[in-house]
């Protein structure tokens, strides 16, 4: 029969093996977004990885932030309540992206925990989001989801909208904007839509832009995405982060 102590030996050794494990995994996204950033004769450094946490819980983020790891993304402000708050606090350091969809009934919890906002892409949500962060003093760097697919089941502004979308939030609601995020649909070849987003964030004089994932960051880095959001690559399929 297994004694407490041996199952608390197995138990270490499990957590050993994921903690090694991430941080192999880490090491070879951020090897490969450099490698990618020198074929586009990019500086490596002009592109960041944000780490996708999505149902990855704390004691496994924290395996990611042991091993160097810094900016991550939630695709849920009400999941991103349960765990960063005591992260952030201890790590200060941290980098917090929402990457998922807001509600203007989340935008209070938003700007109080996020550091970046890459889903804007509503005037509802704008003008929520000037008046909290009036009202907080507290100003998360934005970024305007595009629907570049023109995707019904999608959020996002359509790209033929994009640029009144941000005349409004710079010249009526005083909202900065720092780049564009998109995600291309996926029966579609992603490289057009990292192309489109690029000629329209360089149109509109927006340095930053988020686009790439797992399956394709390497060509999101081609077409210039400055941050590149990668998940199962680090932490597994969905599901499978969680099982120690």
């Amino acid at each position: 029969m297994r004694t407490s102590a041996s199952c608390n030996t197995l138990m270490s050794m499990g957590e050993d093996t994921m903690a090694t494990g991430i941080a192999s995994q880490l090491r070879t996204v951020h090897e490969e977004v450099a490698a990618a950033s020198r074929a586009a004769k990019r500086d490596p450094s002009a592109v960041k990885l944000i780490a996708v946490t999505k149902i990855v819980p704390a004691s496994v983020i924290e395996e990611a932030i042991a091993a160097g790891q810094l900016r991550f993304g939630e695709n849920r402000v009400q999941e991103a309540r349960t765990k960063w708050p005591e992260l952030k606090e201890r790590h200060p350091d941290i980098e917090l992206h929402l990457i998922g969809p807001l509600q203007s009934n989340k935008v209070r919890d938003a700007v109080a925990l996020f550091d970046v906002i890459e889903t804007l892409d509503r005037p509802k949500i704008a003008a929520a989001l000037a008046e909290e962060m009036a009202r907080a003093g507290k100003r998360p760097r934005l970024l305007v989801q595009v629907n570049t697919g023109e995707e019904p089941q999608k959020a996002g502004v359509l790209p033929d909208e994009l640029d009144g979308f941000v005349a409004q939030c710079r010249e009526r609601l005083g909202v900065a904007i720092e780049g564009l995020m998109c995600i291309p649909p996926l029966d579609e070849e992603p490289s057009l839509h990292f192309a489109l987003l690029a000629k329209m964030a360089h149109r509109l004089g927006l340095a930053e832009l988020s686009m790439g994932m797992s399956g394709d960051f390497a060509r999101a880095i081609a077409f210039g995405a400055t941050y590149v959001r990668v998940g199962t690559a680090i932490f597994g399929a969905r599901g499978a982060a969680i099982t120690v």
